[in-house]
């Protein structure tokens, strides 16, 4: 079977987090989540707490999969957390659905995880040899286990305790007592932001899902910060001292809603701004500008309009198939990518066309695009990527393909070019991103292979270590 999206890096999950005693806190989470399906469609799960008692529903599949109406209505508190997942491959196992849950000395805990530890291996076998017995094969198990570790006096400073072992990138909201908590990795990796409804407050992954509830954005959490919500309204405070800033660029050139807005940025407008710098680094004399929709539409829009050529829909997106569907024959297996995008023929045909997508990971899916848009009489395709090369996999929280499976790894510009067909190809420079972005404080390993923090263990590559460090 060809999957449409099995050539695109995948993000780990998306959080959400209510503290409000006035209002339908688990209703209000599902819609949070529901924003943030694109984060991730395996699992779904929320936890709500009364102060002293946690209720927990999660299970495979979709948000709308997962919650009936009545499963939302019998879960009531004052709080709650939720959690949509991608998994790698070889975790996909309800028990591993978040958040956690977990029953200690002092009470109950529940936790969601967005990210990767990337000492979990170590912190797990030092956990194990005192005791601790694991249920998941999770990093956000070790999270947990080490917050109850600490837990002797104020939950704030096994908090703060807690970080100072932790190595990685994550974003974490907690339910402990009668408080909500939300905390951000002192790089900033994975986002977390921190909304107001009412005279109540919330966190989520993205800007998008405090929207959706009518909520309104007040700030991104700081990397490094501890935010506290509870009946006394929202506080904050540093646990660790924030280092060198490495938020994800990915999540501005693919992975969050282009209606969000994460570090001050907004990801259309950062999109947008990444097809003015391709227009920029490479014009060229074409008669159409086309999208790979969706990620790739904002940057085709500021491209064309950079260099005055019009844009057009090329590519239909069929916005009714869902996550899987099934190919049982070897006819339909060639179906394969049409099933998700169509080319317009009456938009192509005797056109010289540009096409921009958002990047490259295999080739695949790049190979059958040119190909389809050839067929429906385009000229020429000259294919245009808002990301630089991705030569380089990623340890915190993406799941691209191992080293050896990245095309850029294997083949230079031009080899590409001639494995997906184009007539051109040309790739925006880290340079040209950085502008488009307005700053150097983001991650860009996955380009050129500067990990800004540690990566240990990695004997065997990617492979061995999402087998080991299986994501949260």
């Amino acid at each position: 079977m060809f999957d449409f999206n099995e050539d695109k890096p995948k993000e780990e999950c998306g959080v959400f987090g209510i503290y409000s005693p006035d209002q339908e806190v688990a209703r209000l989470t599902y819609y949070g989540l529901y924003a943030l399906q694109h984060r991730g469609q395996e699992s779904a799960g929320i936890a709500v707490s009364d102060g002293h008692h946690i209720d927990l529903h999660k299970g495979m599949g979709l948000v709308s999969e997962v919650f009936s109406d009545c499963i939302v209505e019998s879960l009531k508190g004052k709080m709650a957390i939720g959690h949509v997942r991608y998994s790698t491959t070889g975790s996909s196992l309800v028990a591993n659905a978040q958040p956690l849950v977990v029953h200690y000395q002092k009470g109950m805990m529940a936790l969601a995880h967005n990210g990767n530890l990337t000492n979990a291996v170590e912190l797990r076998e030092e956990l194990g040899k005192n005791g601790a017995v694991f249920q998941t094969t999770i990093d956000s198990e070790v999270i947990i286990n080490l917050i109850t570790r600490y837990r002797r006096e104020s939950i704030e400073d096994a908090l703060v305790k807690t970080m100072l072992d932790l190595r990685g990138a994550y974003a974490l909201v907690i339910l402990a007592e009668d408080k909500l908590f939300g905390l951000r990795d002192p790089h900033g990796v994975r986002p977390l932001c921190i909304g107001r409804i009412g005279e109540r407050y919330c966190l989520a992954s993205e800007s998008c899902a405090l929207d959706t509830i009518g909520a309104e954005f007040i700030r991104d959490v700081e990397p490094g910060e501890i935010v506290v919500i509870d009946e006394e309204g929202l506080h904050t405070f540093m646990g660790l001292t924030k280092t060198e800033r490495a938020s994800c660029a990915f999540e501005y050139i693919y992975f969050a809603r282009p209606d969000s807005t994460i570090d001050q940025l907004n990801v259309a407008e950062s999109r947008r701004r990444m097809g003015i710098e391709l227009a920029r680094e490479c014009p060229i004399d074409a008669d159409l500008v086309i999208a790979v929709p969706d990620s790739g539409t904002a940057s085709a829009l500021g491209y064309a309009t950079a260099l005055g050529i019009p844009f057009g829909e090329g590519l239909i997106k069929n916005r009714y198939v869902g996550r899987t569907f099934i190919q049982p024959t070897q006819a339909m297996r060639e179906v394969g990518v049409r099933l998700k995008l169509n080319a317009n023929t009456s938009v192509l045909k005797d056109k010289r066309v540009v096409m921009i997508d958002d990047s490259i990971v295999r080739g695949t899916t790049s190979c059958k695009l040119v190909e389809m848009v050839k067929k429906a009489g385009a000229k020429e395709v000259h294919f245009l990527i808002s990301s630089p090369p991705v030569a380089h996999p990623c340890y915190y929280g993406i799941d691209t393909a191992e080293r050896e499976k990245l095309i850029a790894n294997q083949l230079d510009i031009e080899g590409i070019r001639k494995f997906i067909g184009a007539d051109s190809l040309h790739y925006i420079s880290e340079e040209g991103l950085l502008r488009a972005l307005d700053t150097h404080a983001v991650c860009l390993a996955c380009f050129n292979g500067r990990y800004p923090i540690t990566i240990s263990n990695l004997d065997g590559g990617k492979n061995n270590f999402e087998t080991r460090y299986s994501c949260g």
